[in-house]
């Protein structure tokens, strides 16, 4: 690699980057409140579950070696 070209090329991926940007369709500010909502509650629940899951295994470890 030419360490000459390096500028150049940083230079040309920089304004690709810029028209890609103007390409992209970005969401509103309520879709982005509801996007955030929705993680946050599946993130809630997919918690609650894995924690009850652990509960039950840990009591029935319990029960049966203890």
């Amino acid at each position: 690699m030419n360490i000459n070209r390096l500028p150049k090329k940083t230079i040309s991926f920089l304004k690709e980057v810029r028209v890609e940007m103007k390409k992209v369709t970005w969401p509103t500010r309520e879709e982005t409140i509801k996007y955030t909502l929705i993680v946050i509650g599946t993130s809630a629940v997919v918690a609650v579950f894995l924690g009850g899951l652990d509960f039950i295994f840990t009591w029935l470890l319990n029960k049966f070696i203890f």
